[in-house]
């Protein structure tokens, strides 16, 4: 067992573009606390954070953009083509990760905590895993993959890849294999099955979670009345979340099946009921801390600020549960307009650039959509990697 009472901890790691991050999401789906160890270096050497100055002063100030931010495409195009420099930054930001995510540990009330690191097997936190889990897909698959997400070129990809240890090397040591070719349905099967084999009761767990299931989203011709509550979808509720979604964006957003079993890599849905009624949903994630929700959409005939209050509310509990320390909402159309509404929930209307902190401007400016209004509400004080 872990170093840690009553915690079992997953280390998973793979090399870059095998799927760490879509299997650490699913993960979390099922349960478990998950840190993204690489979000966290990144944290690491923000301003204000405790390896800002000791980056600075290791590889000077060419590397700062015109805010004094590291710049993060510099320093990785300085690191990726030189072993030297990235032993040299990895010196100066393992310790603070490990530091960070003890804290994280540590604090997080779920039972089995996940830590994504694709230099796991060589840093100090391999050693605080009951597990060791790995990513595996084929080299031409990470190609694409990189060529396609990140936009580099082949010959960028190759060095990308060509710059880690090879992935046999992890697969030898691993406990458990996850083989990722493309497929969300594959994947999502070989993750729940291997979580089933870890924890106990899971499949019991698994087989009575049906209320959502059971819903029937109609179209609503009169007003709804009655109690609102939220539940969080899972990917076996996709059929229900594309026909809400679809039905209540009218077509502006026409999902499929498959359209969301993929969006579940990224974000949860939280689901609003009236009775035994569908009403609305939310897409949402908490990533590097951040939270972001995004793909709001309601009955027309319904009360909206209430919607929006326990739909938000069932949003920022889960977040809670994540240690989110901020949550962003991008609003579309009428709902950017709900000013009022926002206020009350302790929402302020935002620009990217008006936030402080390097990671929620980062995730605010990836996320914003053309005419959509950013909300934003501080969630906790005790930012995880003020200086240590």
């Amino acid at each position: 067992m872990s170093s840690i009472p009553g915690k079992f901890v997953i280390g998973l790691t793979g090399n870059i573009a095998t799927g760490k991050s879509v299997v650490r999401r699913m993960l979390e789906h099922l349960g478990a606390y998950t840190i993204d160890a690489d979000a966290l270096t990144h944290r690491v050497y923000a301003k204000g954070a405790p390896g800002y100055q000791q980056v600075i002063d290791k590889f000077g100030k060419w590397i700062l953009n015109k805010d004094n931010e590291i710049d993060r495409a510099k320093l990785g195009n300085l690191v990726f083509s030189d072993p030297e420099a990235m032993r040299q930054l990895e010196d100066i930001v393992h310790p603070l990760v490990r530091q960070a995510a003890d804290i994280l540990v540590k604090r997080a009330t779920q039972s089995v905590i996940v830590i994504e690191a694709i230099k796991l097997l060589e840093g100090d936190l391999r050693n605080v895993c009951d597990s060791i889990w790995v990513t595996n897909a084929p080299e031409e698959t990470q190609v694409e993959r990189l060529i396609k997400k990140r936009g580099l070129s082949r010959e960028q990809a190759l060095e990308r890849i060509h710059s880690q240890s090879p992935q046999s090397q992890k697969v030898t040591v691993a406990n458990m294999v996850i083989t990722n070719t493309g497929s969300y349905d594959d994947l999502w099967k070989q993750v729940s099955e291997a979580w089933k084999q870890i924890i106990p009761g899971a499949k019991e767990k698994d087989a009575s979670d049906d209320t959502v299931q059971k819903m029937k989203p109609v179209k609503v011709a009169k007003e709804l009345t009655g109690d609102f509550t939220v539940v969080r979808g899972k990917p076996k509720h996709a059929s229900v979340i594309a026909e809400l979604i679809t039905r209540l964006s009218k077509g502006k957003r026409s999902m499929s099946v498959d359209d969301v079993m993929e969006s579940f890599g990224e974000k949860a849905y939280m689901l609003l009921q009236i009775g035994d009624q569908m009403a609305g949903v939310a897409g949402w994630q908490v990533e590097n801390l951040v939270t972001r929700t995004s793909d709001i959409f309601l009955e027309e005939n319904i009360d909206t600020a209430k919607a929006l209050e326990v739909l938000i509310e069932g949003v920022e509990k889960a977040s809670a549960e994540l240690q989110s320390e901020a949550s962003l909402i991008f609003a579309l159309n009428e709902l950017a307009n709900q000013e009022t509404v926002w206020q009350k929930l302790g929402y302020e209307k935002r620009t990217p650039e008006t936030l402080g902190v390097q990671a929620w401007q980062d995730a605010a400016i990836e996320s914003t959509s053309a005419g959509s209004g950013l909300f934003f509400k501080q969630l906790r004080q005790d930012r995880v990697l003020r200086p240590i």
